[in-house]
């Protein structure tokens, strides 16, 4: 086990190099470290506070978010950080092809997917565990 962790940590270490020469390499490259760092710091101020706040406010309810359900928050989340951008842009644009799709009409669409594997999944494990009991 202690070797799997070795290779991981040795391939992230090797990414994270490659990245920082491809970040190198570019014409400006403060502009992406001033990118990734406000990345960080929203994920810091914004992202995890509300995924806590989440979890803390769950916890208090009485429900259980292990698993699955925890698996579905997390994919919503990602979902919604990345199409803040195309939801958030103001009126139409001058290019039409620039955003040519419906985003909040997509974003809705995938997070019903999300909600609707999850609660079958849920459902159906629930049913499966009962059906196991009576035998």
């Amino acid at each position: 086990m202690r070797s799997v962790r070795y290779v991981t940590g040795g391939i992230g270490l090797l990414c994270a190099a490659w990245g920082g020469w491809l970040l190198l390499r570019q014409p400006e490259p403060w502009r992406i470290a001033v990118w990734l760092g406000g990345a960080v710091v929203v994920h810091d101020a914004f992202v995890a506070p509300l995924v806590c706040a989440v979890g803390a406010l769950a916890a208090v309810a009485g429900w259980r978010l292990r698993g699955v359900p925890r698996a579905a928050l997390i994919v919503a989340g990602s979902l919604t950080v990345i199409a803040l951008p195309p939801l958030l842009r103001p009126g139409p644009v001058a290019n039409a092809t620039v955003l040519p799709l419906d985003y909040p009409r997509n974003w809705l669409l995938a997070m019903g997917a999300a909600v609707l594997f999850t609660v079958a999944y849920t459902v159906l494990r629930a049913l499966t565990r009962r059906a196991g009991r009576r035998t």
